[in-house]
């Protein structure tokens, strides 16, 4: 009979068990959230409990990225490991080249099953071998969701037994159409509008709309945690929480920029007895560093791993990104010196013909490069059939200058931009063509050149070729 360990012995041998068995996985990812809008990011206005429960079990980042403001890329680059241009998914509705490996390819070679829920978004779906568990009801309320999504990732995880497993939750939520949260719990007359955005009926309408959808999102993330701790798998299963980029329905809020607003990302993980609970990181971490952490937290070997594409910066056909377990596990609090940023128009809805963005940031400076600004206005959605805020901005602004400059900004940008984002987090003045600040923006502008480079990004000739690499 195996000896019995007791007090803190047992303990240890947890311990012990948590450091050297492979966790299971879930990775949850919201849609279209602003990276602020949450209870542990900050916001006091949004109820997000089961979110802020992860926070305070576990490890919440502040400086973490991704290097594209829209679905698509986003999702593709965090389940590759590489950057938009090398792995072929740079506009929305992308898809990456043929023989790119990804995740559940990656984790199944080490022993995991894998699985998706909800939104793909990805192609082509050879590259993407999860199992699928079925799309996510979006006009369906929580009473009848809630119940019926717990039983298909239960089902999920009770059949995998004893073998690793990994889900990917891709929700909805907080994506458009606002329709099945209660804004009643948010009158539009009570909210705080935050500063990068222009304060508005309208504008309080839709984060009144939009609010109740990150309240919907919670739930969901709740659901899950109930999920783990009936199963009795919540100390042997990694999860991170993360919000995807900007919000989408205002402007300024953050989808299709280069901006804070739409690149950085609300991150959160916890995995008890291997993770420090209620830590805060400033460490820069992208989304192309996902897939190489969890391989290393998986059993793997990253730097061993190949992409099924070359251009790495070795030469090699490995991963963009590097694992950041050691970040998870407090034993470093820097990852990255420098976060990058891609944005093309091609393939949003009305968006322009020509206007590529790409962006630089180190832990205090943004820079972003607006390659055919003066040429062609930046446009989206906004400026066509979703007009209701926008026309709302622009009738406030025919007796305002201050206001309509602000306005003015969001469609006709210069073509550099220079933002001290400890000074002004909410980016409202651009200091690129302040003096003092001549020889930072060049250095910025020389790193920025240099990573697209690396990449094969050769800026305008690469936005032509967006419609290329469109989903057939």
């Amino acid at each position: 009979m195996p000896a019995q360990t007791h007090g803190a012995d047992a303990q240890s041998a947890d311990v012990l068990e948590s450091t050297t068995t492979p966790p299971n996985i879930v990775i949850i990812l919201a849609d279209d959230l602003y990276w602020g809008d949450l209870g542990c990011m900050g916001n006091a206005q949004v109820r997000t409990p089961n979110i802020d429960r992860l926070a305070e079990e576990g490890l919440c980042f502040d400086a973490a990225f991704t290097s594209t403001a829209m679905c698509s890329p986003t999702r593709q680059q965090m389940l590759t490991g590489l950057w938009p241009v090398r792995s072929g998914a740079w506009p929305n509705h992308s898809r990456v080249y043929d023989g790119v490996h990804s995740l559940p390819t990656h984790l199944g070679a080490l022993g995991y099953r894998t699985a998706q829920i909800g939104k793909r978004h990805y192609n082509p779906a050879s590259s993407y071998p999860f199992e699928h568990l079925g799309r996510l009801p979006h006009q369906e309320g929580l009473p009848e969701r809630l119940p019926r999504l717990a039983e298909r990732v239960s089902a999920f995880i009770e059949d995998a037994g004893d073998q690793p497993w990994c889900l990917y939750y891709a929700s909805n939520q907080p994506h458009r159409p606002f329709s099945v949260g209660d804004p009643t719990h948010f009158p539009p007359d009570s909210l705080e509008v935050p500063a990068h955005l222009i304060d508005s009926p309208d504008t309080r309408s839709q984060l009144s709309l939009y609010y109740a959808e990150v309240e919907m999102l919670d739930a969901e993330v709740g659901m899950l945690m109930d999920v783990l701790d009936t199963l009795a798998l919540a100390e042997k299963t990694l999860v991170i929480f993360t919000s995807e980029q900007g919000a989408a329905h205002v402007p300024f809020g953050g989808k299709w920029t280069c901006w804070d607003q739409g690149l950085r990302t609300a991150m959160v993980a916890r995995l008890p007895g291997r993770i420090p609970a209620g830590q805060r990181t400033d460490a820069i971490v992208q989304y192309v560093d996902i897939t190489p952490t969890l391989i290393e937290i998986a059993g793997g070997d990253p730097r061993a791993t190949e992409c099924g594409v070359g251009g790495a910066p070795d030469g090699g056909n490995g991963f963009d990104g590097r694992s950041f377990a050691d970040i998870l596990y407090g034993e470093r609090n820097t990852h990255r010196d420098l976060a990058y940023g891609i944005q093309t128009t091609r393939g949003i809805i009305n968006g322009s013909e020509s206007y590529p963005i790409r962006s630089v940031r180190d832990e205090r400076w943004l820079m972003v490069w607006n390659l055919n600004a003066g040429n062609e206005p930046f446009q989206n959605i906004f400026h066509s059939r979703d007009t209701v805020v926008w026309d709302d901005w622009l009738v406030a602004a025919e007796d305002d200058p201050a206001l309509a400059a602000r306005i003015d900004i969001y469609k006709n940008r210069p073509e550099f931009e220079l933002y001290d984002t400890q000074a002004d987090p909410a980016l409202l003045k651009n200091l690129a063509d302040t003096p003092d600040h001549a020889q930072r923006l060049r250095d910025m502008h020389t790193q920025l050149q240099a990573w697209m480079h690396s990449q094969g990004d050769e800026g305008l000739a690469t936005e032509a070729q967006a419609a290329e690499r469109q989903r057939r």
